[in-house]
């Protein structure tokens, strides 16, 4: 059974929001999706400064089954790249929540916020 932490925001592509203290958005994928995708061999970011609408790809990830495009949950800003999965692409299965994440997004519309989904709510999308 996938975690799905309470808190945090979803999208139905399987992507999650974990705001931050600084009024940024960490964004990464779930446990769900790692858990579908498999061993994560190869993770490729943007840079910071890049911008993307909601919904637009921002990166992929290459695991031993597929590759999947990242989709930008709202639009925004990239501030920060983890640097640390050129490395350690596994981080993304071990600990998705924390130092797998993937960037952290300067977001340009609040109110996109509302267009994503709850815990229940992704827990449900996922049959769970």
């Amino acid at each position: 059974m996938a975690e799905i932490p309470e808190g945090l925001l979803y999208t139905e592509e399987h992507e999650y929001l974990k705001r931050g203290s600084d009024g940024t958005y960490q964004v990464g994928i779930t446990d769900y999706a790692q858990g579908e995708l498999g061993d994560i061999v190869y993770v490729e970011l943007p840079q910071p400064g890049d911008r993307f609408a909601r919904h637009e790809v921002f990166g992929t990830v290459e695991a031993v089954k597929a590759v999947s495009d990242l989709y930008c949950p709202v639009g925004g800003e990239v501030v920060e790249v983890n640097s640390s999965l050129a490395q350690d692409p596994a981080l993304v299965n071990n600990d998705p929540y924390g130092q797998g994440w993937m960037i952290k997004l300067r977001i340009a519309e609040e109110a996109e916020l509302e267009q994503l989904l709850g815990a229940a709510e992704y827990g449900a999308h996922i049959g769970q």
